[in-house]
């Protein structure tokens, strides 16, 4: 079943692209008609491709991976910083540091900076500093908030990454490409799908459709999160159960007698102390009889 219907993406308006003279040829195939000097995008197209683009973001939530979200437009700040907290992914919002991806260390330090700042706070030695010294580290810590709180918690390079305006953010495409991270991206009429690898025709200007997309993508994730989640349990019960069964099964210890130990040594006495077994009389006279013969 499609993650997303015709009606669902119409009322949403999906379909509006840019007008005419703005498009870029490469849209072409996405395109469905011209109207009003405005280009209308073929949303059957946009139903299958946000099938294909979760698919893949769910496979990707199930591996434990991260995937990074990028919407720095002012329509799109707020849906995706809901939408996206909610599955626990990372996102930008605020202006896209250059080099996030490929100068990933300096940005981590950067965020260790931010922790050290809340460590300080915390143990107490943020308050012997002066007033003005004071103001300066709230303010940097303000800051450093402001435009890496929300990734945080990305300790190494995203598995993807989930763009809404492929113009506005060209530079974090281009990071990514240069590090073959797959894009994901919401691609509208008037900007070149060239560099993205899963192209979702869809208006990026609307609150309402980028939500739609936004909400759809989420959903996949967090099916994979909970697969995820489900796969691990059951290898801790398979575990458990094996451990158990280990430890039912009763421990059979072979004994092996050694020579020179005391078992051995106890045997081979009780042999040396059984008494002969004498021949009974008839026997023994038969045998001088055949002597005396001789």
């Amino acid at each position: 079943m499609p993650r997303t219907d015709f009606n669902q993406l119409l009322e949403a308006g999906v379909h509006f692209g840019h007008l005419k003279r703005k498009w870029n040829p490469k849209m072409a195939p996405y395109i469905f008609m011209e109207k009003n000097g405005i280009h209308i995008i073929d949303l059957h197209k946009t139903v299958v491709k946000v099938d294909e683009a979760a698919a893949a973001l769910k496979q990707i939530a199930k591996s434990g991976r991260r995937i990074l979200f990028v919407a720095t437009k002012k329509q799109a700040k707020e849906v995706v910083a809901e939408k996206v907290s909610a599955v626990n992914m990372p996102y930008v919002t605020e202006r896209w540091p250059g080099g996030m991806l490929t100068n990933f260390p300096t940005i981590r330090k950067a965020v260790k900076k931010m922790a050290t700042i809340d460590k300080l706070t915390a143990d107490g030695t943020y308050d012997n500093f002066s007033k003005r010294e004071k103001l300066q580290i709230s303010r940097q810590r303000a800051k450093l908030e402001k435009n890496l709180g929300s990734i945080a918690d990305l300790t190494r390079l995203p598995a993807a990454l989930f763009v809404v305006d492929v113009q506005k953010e060209q530079n974090a495409v281009k990071e990514a490409k240069r590090l073959s991270i797959p894009v994901f991206a919401m691609v509208d009429t008037c900007c070149d799908p060239t560099d993205i690898d899963y192209v979702i025709p869809a208006n990026d200007d609307a609150t309402k459709s980028i939500a739609v997309i936004i909400d759809a993508m989420t959903q996949a994730i967090a099916e994979g999160l909970t697969e995820r989640k489900l796969e691990k349990d059951k290898e801790a019960e398979a575990v458990a159960a094996e451990s158990k069964e280990r430890e039912a099964k009763p421990r059979i210890r072979k004994s092996v007698k050694v020579a020179g130990s005391d078992e051995f040594e106890a045997e081979q006495l009780a042999a040396e102390e059984k008494p002969v077994q004498e021949k009974p009389e008839a026997a023994v006279e038969e045998e001088i009889k055949e002597e005396v013969a001789q």
